[in-house]
């Protein structure tokens, strides 16, 4: 049966009125609780649901406006904030000295096969749901209700952190002490939520008003922001090169230090990619634009695979001038090239400044990117039915998902007002890594799986045993002791997964392949990205496994307690999931569907 807009509204606030309308009624929902959880958690939707009928609850449709080059823009703004000021200080200092270059071009190919995992998504289901759609259209609701909440909070927390930091880098800008000077301490609050940011919460909600107006003139605004910044960067890079000396390259300023190129050795260079990988999170906001995108075939591959490839080249420049400018165990691990240039003075003192400034348009085109995303995302969340269909609303006039916009501006400025830096990045990164990884695996089960004609079993075995693989190998690399032992250990995993991928290329062939744009050699690129993603989760601090596990018992209790209830409500009254009969015709005719819809 087929619905208007206005009919699938009132049918999903109707259908809601079925468990939640009385005290009864609810508890009756808990108590039906297993059943519907087994009913829903792996209910699947499909892409031309996704892009057609879902989509259409949120009333007016996003404005289609978006070009190659403004994504390219996008990802640019949306990964080169202050990360690289701060983590190269601390890759080249503690973990892998001048190499710290090999390290960002390392940690640039791991999210350039990420990104491709993404863009074939994004091409073939132009939606703003981004890693949220995509995993609901492979593995269920659940498990893409579990990834997207979780790449929601750390957006918000993200973004409240750059918001403090924006406080920090324009006090350095213009010579003036944010701690003191522009941060009120409340002495009766604990200790890491006692400092008031004012000027932290202002920029959050003037970003919001931005989002909100307009995605076509957020864009014009990134762009003029990401000029700036990028001018900036390019002016740190040839200050370094024409200040430095290449002799830093190769020898340490303590004798009794390691020297060379490679003082720590191959692990300190995986080391540093697992610690500078965090200034390359960022490009996954571009997927969330997909529907906004004139030419999502063209633009989205372009957008994407661009923005990283431009952004590795500016940060294994930027750590090569930072190289030059000092031997490694001279930079500051906090503030690098500001600590370089204070190093070599010469009356140059005033880089500093300049970089403080370059690092504050970093910080607000970082800023503007992740709220367009976080706000996407909470918005096809918002479509599903696993929380209001409010936060899925489009405003007629600015084609912007005003309320989810509105609502994470407000609570991500109320995090931002009281909560320390430390406190906020003791939070992030595992999250979105926990999300590539799933996209990872997600992209091979839909190459190899289509329901109710191609069996399940072999991929997912695959994908579970080469998960497995890959965990063991590093566990291996991070906590086993150095010695033969360790590298035969390394080396068994490592055959045993090659054997594993080259024995499922042979044995199980895929179930579609994409007519617009896919991810090449299938199946190596997503498991390299499998097995990278699952390497740099291996250097993740304990706080935020703790994190992690804390904030996923929460989304889990609230699927129970409301989430699974209103998608078997939706259920009921035929909105919201589909039934396998209709998933077999999607390996035939989606993709047809599919070009209809972006035509």
């Amino acid at each position: 049966m087929n619905y208007t807009h206005r009919e699938c509204v009132k049918k999903v606030m109707d259908s809601h009125g079925s468990s939640f309308s009385s005290f009864n009624s609810y508890f009756h929902a808990l108590s039906d609780v297993p059943s519907r959880f087994i009913r829903r958690a792996g209910c699947v939707s499909t892409t031309f649901e996704e892009t057609s009928r879902i989509r259409s609850r949120s009333g007016a449709d996003m404005r289609k406006n978006l070009r190659w080059y403004d994504l390219i823009c996008f990802g640019i703004g949306g990964m080169v904030g202050a990360g690289v000021f701060v983590t190269s200080g601390t890759a080249s200092h503690d973990k892998a000295g001048p190499a710290v270059i090999l390290s960002y071009a390392i940690a640039g190919l791991c999210a350039l096969l990420s990104a491709f995992c993404y863009t074939e998504f994004a091409v073939h289901m132009p939606v703003a749901g981004g890693a949220f759609s995509y995993i609901r259209v492979t593995f269920g609701e659940f498990t893409a209700f579990l990834v997207g909440a979780n790449l929601v909070m750390d957006y918000v927390l993200s973004n409240a952190a750059a918001a403090r930091s924006f406080t920090t880098y324009l006090g350095t800008a213009i010579g003036v002490s944010a701690e003191s000077k522009w941060r009120i301490t409340v002495s009766s609050l604990p200790k890491g939520f006692n400092q008031i940011d004012i000027i932290a919460v202002l920029i959050i909600l003037i970003l919001t008003v931005i989002i909100c107006y307009s995605t076509r003139e957020s864009s014009v605004l990134n762009m003029i922001l990401t000029a700036v910044h990028i001018l900036f960067i390019i002016f740190v890079i040839m200050m370094g090169f024409w200040k430095g000396d290449t002799k830093n390259f190769t020898e340490a300023s303590d004798p009794n230090h390691p020297s060379g190129f490679f003082p720590f050795g191959a692990p300190g260079v995986f080391n540093g990619a697992a610690l500078v990988y965090v200034s390359y999170i960022g490009y996954d906001a571009v997927s969330t634009l997909a529907e906004e995108v004139k030419n999502p075939i063209t633009d989205i591959p372009i957008g994407v695979s661009g923005s990283v490839i431009l952004v590795t080249i500016l940060y294994c420049l930027m750590a090569a001038s930072m190289s030059m400018l000092l031997p490694y165990d001279l930079i500051n691990p906090e503030s690098p090239f500001t600590g370089a240039f204070m190093e070599n003075s010469n009356g140059f003192n005033w880089v500093s400044n300049v970089i403080g400034v370059g690092a504050s348009f970093g910080i607000l085109t970082s800023l503007l990117v992740a709220m367009l995303g976080q706000a996407r995302y909470i918005c096809v969340i918002g479509r599903s039915g696993v929380v209001p269909i409010w936060f899925a609303k489009v405003h007629s006039k600015t084609s912007t998902p005003v309320n989810a916009s509105v609502f994470l501006g407000i609570l991500t400025a109320a995090i931002a007002l009281f909560t320390e830096l430390h406190v906020l990045l003791n939070l992030v990164s595992i999250g979105t890594l926990f999300v590539f990884l799933m996209v990872s695996n997600a992209v091979i089960y839909r190459r190899y799986v289509s329901l109710g004609t191609t069996i399940p079993w072999p991929t997912l075995s695959f994908l579970l045993s080469f998960s497995f693989t890959s965990i063991m190998f590093t566990l291996l690399w991070w906590f086993a002791p150095p010695g033969k032992p360790k590298g035969f250990m390394l080396g068994a995993c490592s055959i045993i997964g090659v054997g594993l991928i080259q024995l499922f290329s042979y044995m199980v062939p895929q179930a579609r392949k994409p007519d617009f744009w896919g991810v090449p050699l299938m199946p190596w690129i997503p498991c390299v990205s499998i097995f990278l993603n699952i390497f740099l989760l291996g250097n993740i601090d304990t706080a935020s496994y703790i994190r992690f596990g804390f904030f996923s018992a929460v989304v889990v209790l609230v699927y129970v307690l409301y989430s699974v209830h209103a998608s078997f409500d939706g259920e009921e009254d035929g909105i919201v999931c589909q039934k396998n009969v209709e998933m077999v015709k999607e390996s035939i005719d989606i993709e047809d569907q599919t070009l209809k819809i972006q035509s």
